[in-house]
């Protein structure tokens, strides 16, 4: 393609954004898309440690249209300063900045609240330790599915496996990384980020701080007489609260259309951006999924941990990180200081799957109760309507859904539920078989097996049948 024919689509791709939103909103589109790139670029350079020409290129070629713009945009990282800047032919700067412990955060014109990391106190894990070393596959058949996660088909949508972490019964059996990755490095589970917000409020609505099905304690929702007062907490965690912000379901060109990505990427307070939307649909009446309910969840959960950022991060580690020994996470926040709890967290493969483990036991480490007894029932209940297959904060295979049907279809146990990011982020907890597989890449969202872990299921499914077959036949 000439450069002058990708000016053009450039150019078209922005002036109908701009039609779609309206005059009032077009300058928002540049601003969507540069600031979707230097979030990316500045977490995973600085806190992954990735290249990020690289890093640039294998996420935007899992983005379908995506580089209709970015081979546009001009990046500059800063390795002093430690941060990254990103403009759109010459427009919709965005700035994103990196702070030790914190990550990065998009820094606007009203500049970064400040805020005090909370000490390390030192609390015990009562989950085992893993070690340093990279352990390797515990059978053949293991290998080899491994080899084939990580291998690469002759044509695209290429896979770019970068991490593949497999647990049964709480002990890892096989482990990959790709060139530059390894067991302590950081990674995005974008979306995955959900799952741990879905955790964090269970731990609170335990501690007798929310309540499920009552009203959402939301000051901007106060009034009896607004039609959000009684958005509940469930509403929430399951996408039916009908707030009217667009979808998060696909990550594509046309999600600079989406309010919900104005707000992710042009707002100071995301959380507050959401909380003033109207409503789309009357709450609990339809599923809907977009980012918005799970940020407001993260300003419920900074609320009741004490108002303050530290409150909230000190509350994350205390009540959930420590206790499972996942050493490796950085919870990153909005420029507000309130954690991006929709899809801002990385985490290590092997701490993405200890948290997988907490679900697998049932919300029990180390003979603690750390969820709610039930809390994983109802994380993986399924929620009318939602024709993915998605529970409250996870996604799930019970009901009849289209996605839990067509998941069974290809191999996956019907009792199987997991935490998704988008392009191809997965913690998948398999009760039935005492499994946990973790999966981190950047990959296309469709077809759908551009990713592999249809493969990947069923081949480690298989594999540690036929090893548990084998060692009760000796």
């Amino acid at each position: 393609m000439t450069p002058r024919r990708k000016i053009v689509l450039a150019t078209t791709a922005i002036a109908c954004a701009g039609l779609a939103l309206g005059v009032a909103r077009a300058r928002d589109v540049p601003k969507v898309a540069t600031g979707f790139v230097a979030d990316i670029l500045c977490s995973e350079t600085f806190v992954s440690g990735l290249d990020p020409g690289r890093n640039l290129a294998e996420t935007t070629n899992a983005m379908p249209g995506a580089g209709l713009l970015t081979w546009a945009m001009d990046f500059q990282v800063d390795r002093t300063r430690k941060d990254v800047t990103v403009t759109l032919f010459g427009l919709g700067r965005s700035h994103a900045v990196y702070r030790e412990g914190l990550g990065c955060t998009l820094e606007h014109s009203q500049g970064l609240v400040d805020v005090a990391l909370p000490p390390d106190d030192k609390q015990p894990a009562l989950l085992a330790d893993i070690g340093p070393g990279i352990v390797p596959s515990q059978s053949e058949g293991l290998t080899a599915a491994l080899d084939r996660a990580f291998a690469e088909p002759p044509q695209p949508p290429y896979r770019r496996t970068r991490a593949i972490v497999v647990m049964k019964a709480g002990r890892i059996i096989a482990e990959r990384y790709a060139d530059g990755i390894g067991p302590e490095t950081q990674l995005l589970g974008f979306s995955m980020t959900k799952s741990v917000m879905s955790a964090l409020t269970g731990i609170l609505v335990g501690q007798g701080k929310l309540k499920l099905d009552a009203p959402a304690p939301v000051a901007a929702w106060k009034d009896p007489n607004d039609p959000r007062h009684v958005i509940t907490v469930d509403q929430l965690l399951r996408h039916t609260a009908g707030l009217a912000l667009g979808s998060s379901l696909q990550a594509s060109l046309g999600s600079v259309l989406e309010p919900v990505n104005t707000m992710k990427f042009a707002e100071v307070d995301m959380a507050s951006f959401a909380e003033r939307a109207p409503l789309a649909t009357a709450p609990g009446t339809a599923w809907n999924y977009h980012d918005g309910n799970f940020l407001i969840l993260a300003h419920l959960l900074r609320d009741a941990a004490g108002g303050n950022p530290a409150d909230a991060l000190r509350f994350a580690r205390r009540e959930l990180f420590a206790p499972l020994g996942m050493r490796h996470v950085t919870l990153q926040l909005d420029a507000s200081g309130t954690i991006e709890g929709s899809g801002e967290m990385l985490a290590s493969a092997r701490d993405w799957a200890r948290f997988g483990q907490l679900y697998l036991n049932d919300g029990v480490a180390g003979g603690k109760r750390i969820l709610p007894e039930g809390w994983v029932s109802y994380s993986s209940s399924p929620t009318p309507n939602a024709w993915v297959g998605v529970g409250a904060g996870f996604w799930t295979n019970q009901g009849d859904s289209l996605g839990a049907r067509f998941r069974v279809k290809h191999g996956w146990p019907r009792d199987a539920f997991f935490a998704k990011g988008t392009i191809g982020q997965y913690t998948i907890v398999i009760p039935s078989e005492k499994l946990v597989i973790v999966r981190l890449g950047r990959s296309p969202n469709g077809p759908p097996e551009a990713d592999g872990v249809f493969d990947l299921v069923r081949d480690v499914v298989a594999a540690t049948r036929e090893k548990g077959k084998m060692a009760g036949a000796r």
